[in-house]
């Protein structure tokens, strides 16, 4: 957790970047990024210096050449700690007009950062507010994974209570929620085609930072963790800049996040690649069939773009490889051909385990469209006998457009920081939804269906066209009726018969 004194901070400063003219949240981020990564650079160069006195030997791939550099050019003065120690004005041309040309044009430890900061200028403007961002970050303790993350998710943060910019974020404790049920393993691949600020990703680091302790003490593994485990898509610039910065602060070295268009041809080349996808893709856009990948449209002929980020997340995965995404309710009941065969696709030729339905005002205040969690497994061969259903409807914060916490923070989340009291369940179903996610193989199966958790066999998922929305079998109860024997039935007959024909001998005798 980062203090409240550099809350505190951060808030001045951003006050700061809106009375100089930077009114994007956006901007303001990436303009702090740019920042991080200089100091940053910094560090990995101090770091092989410290390698080198104690070897003996000439700095390896030096961050800033000396004079002895093929170039000749000397850069000892593009570092962190010059530009800190000089006054504003200097400070501001040496940042403007000699740092960021070096970004541009620096190779980079090999890595995707110093791609992303292809086209970077200084847009601060003025020398003042410049110094004001260094001294904040020259305050945050970088050496802490924690501190350094803690800091970069309070920006982020901001991105969300922005208005329009708020669909680039999907709430902090969903992803948590998403990333537990999901149970992210050392050896995984994972992936967010639409990973905006890699929020899915980074949960994902820190879980298996937390729940394999050893995982970086292991050579091959460490390798893995810091530079293949990791890929993120997006085609926007800036948030590919963002992404990658908030992956480094979480304490991931080299993430593969790029650029591109997931629906486009050229995703076709990492089929088949990834065993974990976690994703929040667009809702509601419709593309032109020519600019879409030929491949997807063979699984679901459609423009929807929800539709056919399922489709690439089937062709992305590995076969046993398994995804948890949100989709807008639409796709669970959508009666076009191309949702029910996307649905049929799912249950039928795959392993569809849950359909997790998120309260209405889970994305609020910048959108208020109702959607679920799908969790599937890619086979090609189907698997799927039950299907778990969760109503959540309560994720511990309030569903108007304030989304105010309604319990204390050591309550709130799927993984609560103190034991989580029952009585708080009302609030926050979160921890509930993890615990019976681990029971649905077991006590699950035999829920009622008037209950918040329960499972319906493939048979009647199939027997309603693929309906995946929970209200279609909510309350929906197969109880086994004892029968009367036929010979019982007959002689119940009789009688009824005798009944009659007495009754109308009455009727006539009165006639």
């Amino acid at each position: 957790m980062i203090t409240g004194e550099l809350k505190s901070k951060v808030d001045r400063v951003w006050d700061a970047f809106w009375s100089g003219g930077i009114s994007n949240p956006l901007e303001v981020i990436e303009q702090i990024t740019y920042l991080l990564f200089i100091r940053r650079l910094d560090e990995l160069q101090t770091t092989k210096e410290n390698q080198a006195n104690r070897l003996g030997k000439p700095i390896q791939d030096p961050v800033f050449p000396d004079g002895n550099a093929p170039t000749g050019a000397r850069y000892e003065h593009l570092r962190w700690g010059h530009i800190k120690d000089e006054d504003p004005a200097t400070a501001f041309d040496l940042v403007a007009n000699h740092v960021f040309p070096f970004l541009r044009t620096m190779g980079g430890e090999g890595s995707t950062y110093a791609g992303h900061m292809e086209g970077a200028r200084l847009t601060i403007p003025t020398p003042g507010l410049l110094v004001k961002v260094v001294d904040m970050l020259t305050d945050v303790p970088m050496n802490r994974r924690d501190t350094s993350g803690d800091l970069y998710e309070y920006m982020l943060g901001k991105i969300a209570s922005a208005g329009q910019n708020g669909q680039f974020r999907t709430p902090r404790h969903i992803i948590e929620l998403m990333v537990h049920m999901m149970d992210p393993q050392p050896n995984d691949e994972i992936c967010d085609p639409a990973c905006g600020s890699a929020g899915f990703l980074m949960t994902a680091a820190e879980y298996i930072r937390d729940t394999h302790e050893g995982v970086l003490h292991d050579a091959d593994q460490r390798q893995h963790f810091h530079n293949s485990m990791f890929h993120g898509y997006d085609f926007d610039h800036t948030m590919l800049r963002i992404g990658s910065m908030n992956m480094l602060m979480h304490g991931v070295d080299r993430p593969d996040i790029r650029y591109r268009d997931s629906l486009s041809e050229s995703a076709g080349a990492d089929a088949e690649k990834y065993s974990l996808i976690l994703a929040n893709p667009p809702f509601a856009g419709s593309l032109d069939y020519e600019t879409t990948s030929k491949d997807l449209l063979k699984v679901v002929k459609t423009k929807k773009t929800e539709l056919l980020f399922l489709a690439l997340f089937l062709r992305l995965l590995k076969p046993g490889g398994r995804a948890a995404v949100i989709v807008p309710d639409g796709v669970l009941f959508g009666s076009t051909k191309a949702h029910k065969e996307l649905r049929r696709t799912l249950v039928e030729d795959n392993i569809l385990d849950a359909v997790v339905k998120l309260p209405a005002g889970a994305f609020k205040p910048y959108a208020g469209v109702s959607t679920a969690i799908l969790v599937f497994r890619k086979t090609g061969t189907g698997g799927t006998e039950d299907v778990w259903f969760y109503d959540i409807q309560a994720d511990g914060w309030s569903l108007d457009d304030k989304r105010q916490p309604l319990l204390d923070a050591e309550q709130l989340g799927a993984t609560p920081d103190g034991a989580f009291v029952v009585a708080n369940h009302d609030k926050n179903n979160l921890p509930d939804v993890l615990d019976r996610w681990s029971q649905r193989e077991a006590s699950e199966k035999s829920r009622k269906r008037t209950e918040q958790s329960f499972c319906v066999p493939k048979s009647e998922i199939a027997g309603n066209d693929y309906d995946l929305s929970l209200n279609r079998y909510r309350g929906v109860e197969y109880e086994q009726i004892d029968y009367p024997e036929p010979s019982e039935i007959l002689a119940n007959l009789r009688t009824v018969e005798k009944e009659i024909a007495t009754g109308l001998d009455e009727l006539e005798k009165m006639l």
